[in-house]
């Protein structure tokens, strides 16, 4: 999945890198598989702005992914490889062998062709599901559940993958792509090997329109503000903040931990800042 370099015709494109998509094989979705996807443009039910910096962008259609992979004992093959404009990774559409479809996140190196399967019996190779229990020390893993049967929750991202430290009765201890060490139910599913489209980080954006066209509004720093619209504005021409770095809401934007968790909080071992 190599990168695409430009012409410098223009300043946006000089810098500008895309993924060749020489890996898709569809260029449509498997209608069945897709649903309309209301944009929120930030706001909640009220209409009130919850999350800054987003709104427009392309219109998508949503494709629904089997996280759950419970579809045990039936053999399937990668009919087609897809772009998906909801997430960073390729998708691949299965096809069971009882005649269903589904669609599965596509793990590195498997293609149009290959064979896939989950269950708690099958081999762990790349692109099978099993739990963590039947998967061997070291693996590397992805699509991982986090409670047994809601579906993989994370490590789901282009180029990521977990790996599986420790077997130790009813957990198993993996570490994350982050660096944290965290303990998960051994009967919690996960797909072996890694997540595919690893040059996505390589990709640079270029131009300001292709972040408008995923979605992303402008940003502005605070330190051009007014001080009623942040504190670090005001001043004189160009001037520091004058305190430590504080969100546009006055709390403290580095080092602050904001995680009060205490059901999944103990199941941490390390977390991924290397304190405590």
């Amino acid at each position: 999945m190599p990168l695409r370099n430009y012409r410098p015709t223009s300043p946006g494109l000089r810098q500008m890198t895309r993924s060749t998509f020489d890996e898709i094989t569809s260029t449509q979705p498997h209608r069945p598989l897709t649903e309309s996807l209301v944009r929120k443009a930030g706001r909640n039910g009220q209409g009130k702005l919850t999350v800054r910096h987003q709104g427009s962008g392309h219109k998508r259609m949503y494709r629904v992914i089997d996280w759950r992979r419970d579809k045990f004992g039936v053999p399937a093959t990668i009919a087609t490889v897809e772009y998906d404009p909801n997430r960073s990774a390729r998708i691949g559409l299965l096809h069971y062998a009882d005649g269903e479809k589904r669609y599965m996140l596509l793990p590195h190196g498997l293609g149009v062709g290959d064979k896939v399967a989950s269950g708690p019996d099958v081999e762990p190779r790349v692109g099978n599901a099993l739990p963590l229990a039947r998967i061997p020390l070291g693996t590397q893993i992805h699509n991982v559940e986090l409670v047994a049967g809601r579906g993989g929750q994370i490590v789901r991202s282009a180029g990521s993958s977990a790996q599986l430290l420790a077997k130790e009765g009813e957990l198993a201890t993996i570490r994350l792509p982050s660096g944290e060490v965290r303990r998960v139910r051994a009967a919690c599913m996960a797909t072996v090997g890694q997540v595919s489209n690893l040059d996505h980080e390589n990709q640079k954006i270029g131009k300001a329109g292709r972040s408008r066209h995923m979605g992303r509004r402008p940003e502005v720093r605070g330190v051009v503000m007014n001080p009623r619209d942040h504190p670090h504005g005001g001043g004189e021409g160009k001037s520091p903040t004058g305190m430590p770095p504080k969100t546009p809401w006055g709390k403290p934007a580095m080092g602050l931990r904001t995680r009060k968790n205490k059901t999944t909080g103990k199941m941490i071992v390390r977390r991924r800042y290397g304190r405590g």
